[in-house]
């Protein structure tokens, strides 16, 4: 049973953080965004943590003036954070209509040198299908009246040399949902219409911030292991719920703990970050790389909060939380609200930067709007990533149960003697991944190794968590180097191709993406005529995955001899 006693967010201190964030529109990199940051820094301070604010470069993109004409009628829109700009006057170019802009969707037509009209919200998928296609344009219908700001840029964080050729090169806009139907329905009726597009856009690099708010336990070194808590501080518009909620559960929640850190086992770092919303989470990809060897060595697991204290967002069964720290997820949330965590995988979202040094990961957004008929890309209120996002749309006592479910979670991390990683769960969600997979190969390749040594993982970590009641100060302290070990070979085969140090793109992932070349063998048809090729890189794939488990199932060995 958790024990949540001393853990009664304040009300008043919560709503008093909400309505100073209310008062400034705060775009990566602007003056008004750094003002909002010196009161962040001066509330950690208060609270007794040391500060630093840290400035960097970063790839930066805000959407400015644009225009959509149709058949010269002008249409209400906006251009988006990625989107190229394009020449005075706009550019010009025949209207295909090409659905919800799925793969299937652009192979079906011949959009070069078009203006693709696509029903949705704007994303980075579609913007990256459309470049490949040749179209020179995108319009993009909204769900409803809102016109919803979004990045577009497929590269996660700051492109280097070999990704900046995978940015946009569309010009895009989004229009309301009632144009846009009166567009659909020509096309349907067989209508040619010509279509411009005029997009300003400020891309370029420029200094951001973040600020690192760091807090040991009484007895701790500085090279003591930590607990990561972000969340992002730049904002669309005032985004008084995203960030602003979270932004506001992350200093209560400061508060709260550090009048309990005698009890820590390990420290806290807390980390604000900017270009979440205009640089593809430009702020903590940077973080990530610039203090890879740091967080490798010291860093337990990451907690990440977004968009706390929703109006209506009653739901909290849904929440992003990685295999081995779903129990912890849900007992917090049970414990607060009686609700059943679900759990959900995390997508490619949310500043979850940290896969590939190997850190375990929990939430993003963590409390949600009730099922809608509305097809939107997130369940945050209708006012999302629009200029409604304001104070109105907080509940205060949404705002309240949401902290007091982070307060939970990272007591937890923070105090538990043995670390609470199940990797007995990671094991068996690995396990039915490789089962799943075997069947579809039909024998071309052997992946029985794999399921061994899964099962094998699973037997050790369920040994070790029982072996974890009651430990020692020694021994516990030698079961967490061990947990922290392997978690740095687990978690980058859950959640990334194997690349540990050059991030995947922000594209949309499959489960398990390390074992993509397993995956590609085993979706070819049976006696393809590639499938000779394919078992080429099937293999290599299987033989990384092999020696991450092989290792990972040593190092969790070394702590129960």
């Amino acid at each position: 049973m958790i024990d949540a006693t001393g853990l009664d967010p304040d009300s008043n201190r919560l709503m008093v953080h909400i309505r100073e964030f209310s008062r400034r529109v705060k775009l990566s990199g602007t003056p008004e965004e750094l003002q909002s940051f010196h009161y962040l820094q001066a509330e950690m301070d208060a609270y007794g943590y040391r500060t630093r604010l840290l400035s960097h470069d970063a790839f930066i993109s805000l959407p400015g003036r644009a225009r959509v004409e149709a058949d010269g009628e002008a249409l209400r829109c906006i251009t988006h954070s990625m989107s190229i700009s394009t020449p005075a006057g706009g550019i010009d170019a025949e209207l295909i209509h090409v659905g919800e802009g799925h793969e299937a969707d652009f192979a079906s037509r011949d959009v070069r040198g078009k203006i693709v009209l696509v029903d949705g919200i704007a994303t980075e998928e579609v913007a990256a299908l459309a470049s490949a296609a040749g179209a020179i344009g995108q319009i993009h219908v909204s769900p409803n009246e809102h016109l919803y700001e979004m990045c577009v840029s497929p590269v996660w964080g700051n492109p280097s040399q070999h990704t900046r050729n995978r940015l946009p090169t569309t010009a895009i806009c989004t229009i309301a949902l009632g144009d846009g139907e009166r567009l659909r329905k020509r096309l349907a009726g067989g209508e040619t219409i010509r279509a411009s597009i005029e997009a300003e856009v400020d891309t370029g690099w420029r200094e951001t911030p973040i600020l690192v708010a760091e807090l040991g336990p009484d007895k701790g070194a500085e090279d003591t292991p930590f607990v990561l808590f972000s969340g992002h501080h730049d904002t669309w518009h005032f985004g008084v719920m995203d960030n602003g909620g979270a932004n506001a559960t992350m200093l209560e929640a400061a508060r709260l703990l550090a009048e309990g850190r005698r009890d820590w086992k390990r420290g806290l770092r807390i980390c604000f970050w900017s270009g979440h919303s205009h640089g593809r989470y430009s702020g903590s990809a940077w973080y990530a790389d610039e203090y890879f060897d740091e967080l490798d060595r010291r860093c337990v697991a990451h907690v990440n909060v977004d968009s706390t204290g929703g109006e209506g967002a009653t739901v909290l069964t849904n929440s992003g939380v990685i295999d081995e720290l779903r129990s912890v997820a849900a007992e917090a949330i049970e414990a607060v609200s009686g609700q059943k965590h679900a759990g959900r995988r995390h997508g490619r979202a949310a500043d979850q930067s940290f896969w590939g040094v190997g850190i375990p990961s929990m939430f993003g957004s963590l409390s949600h709007q009730p099922p809608s008929p509305v097809k939107m890309l997130t369940a945050l209120g209708w006012w999302w990533h629009t200029s409604q996002d304001t104070v109105e749309h907080i509940d205060p006592d949404n705002l309240v149960r949401d902290t007091r479910i982070i307060l939970l979670v990272l007591r937890r991390l923070l105090t538990a003697k043995v670390l609470p990683l199940d990797y007995a769960v990671y094991a068996r969600s690995l396990g039915d991944e490789l089962a799943r997979l075997d069947q579809t190969l039909a024998g071309r390749l052997d992946i029985g190794a794999l399921r061994l040594s899964a099962a094998d993982l699973e037997r050790q970590a369920t040994v070790l968590k029982k072996r974890s009641d009651g430990a020692t100060e020694a021994a516990a302290e030698r079961i967490n180097t061990a947990l922290m070990r392997a978690s740095r070979l687990l978690v980058p085969l859950n959640y990334t191709s194997g690349e540990r140090f050059h991030p995947d793109s922000a594209l949309p992932h499959a489960p398990w993406p390390s074992l993509d070349g397993i995956r590609e063998l085993a979706r070819l048809p049976a006696r393809s005529e590639d499938t000779a090729f394919h078992v080429v890189h099937a293999r290599q794939t299987r033989n990384r995955v092999a020696v991450a488990l092989r290792e990972a199932n040593a190092v969790l060995k070394s702590a129960l001899d």
